[in-house]
């Protein structure tokens, strides 16, 4: 890492942190949620579903749609017997079920979510994202 990286990471953050490219969603328009785990960490990103024509469209409505790489998210909800251990996180969504809409996206589809989840550098002080641990 020089510090030609580290003054360049800093500009892009600065330009991606400031007004206009931040802004509040429109709540009443859909959001879909795309997230991927990775033994490192969790990659998320919050999409804002663009309606470009004013067509009205049927289908299933929901308040928020999650995207993941993780089969096993997509399976919970469908499962008829699970063992006590599934129930558990069964009930911690149970609240959501008829709001949002899981979907299985393939790793190599779901990249931005799968890159946002590794780490590219060590936890170092050369690093710009360098969060100290608490001992």
């Amino acid at each position: 890492m020089t510090q030609e990286r580290i003054e360049a990471y800093e500009k892009i953050r600065k330009a991606l942190t400031e007004a206009p490219l931040l802004h509040m969603p429109d709540w009443n328009i859909p959001l879909k949620l795309k997230i991927d785990a990775f033994g490192d960490g969790l990659g998320e990103s919050l999409h804002q579903v663009q309606i470009i024509d004013d067509k009205p469209t049927e289908g299933q409505v929901c308040f928020f749609e999650v995207i993941t790489d993780c089969n096993a998210m997509k399976s919970l909800l469908n499962m008829k017997s699970p063992n006590r251990h599934i129930l558990r996180s069964q009930i911690a969504i149970q609240e959501y079920r008829g709001n949002m809409n899981v979907v299985h996206k393939e790793g190599n589809i779901h990249k931005h979510s799968d890159e946002l989840s590794r780490w590219a550098l060590a936890n170092t002080p050369v690093n710009p994202g360098y969060l100290p641990l608490e001992e």
